[in-house]
């Protein structure tokens, strides 16, 4: 199993690479980029899970609907 770090940046690459577009499944990212985690790993870094025994899990990603997710968007806001 990867680190967190490794596993979002691979699934990162993936995308940049055209390798899966999003929205995508967990197939979709257990297929490209050869791991066997992911239908626990995205729902784990989407944004609004839960805390897990009082400590926040990093939010990576977003749930589009039920099984689709893509990656977290950041949006920067100008200083007033």
């Amino acid at each position: 199993m990867h680190s967190e770090r490794e596993t979002i940046r691979r699934i990162k690459d993936a995308v940049k690479r055209g390798t899966f577009i999003e929205p995508f499944t967990p197939a979709d990212v257990n297929l490209a980029i050869g791991i066997d985690y992911a239908g626990v790993f995205l729902p784990k870094h989407r944004v609004g899970n839960p805390r897990f025994k009082g400590k926040p899990n990093t939010e990576h990603l977003t749930q589009v609907k039920r099984g689709l997710y893509q990656l977290k968007r950041f949006h920067f806001h100008p200083l007033l």
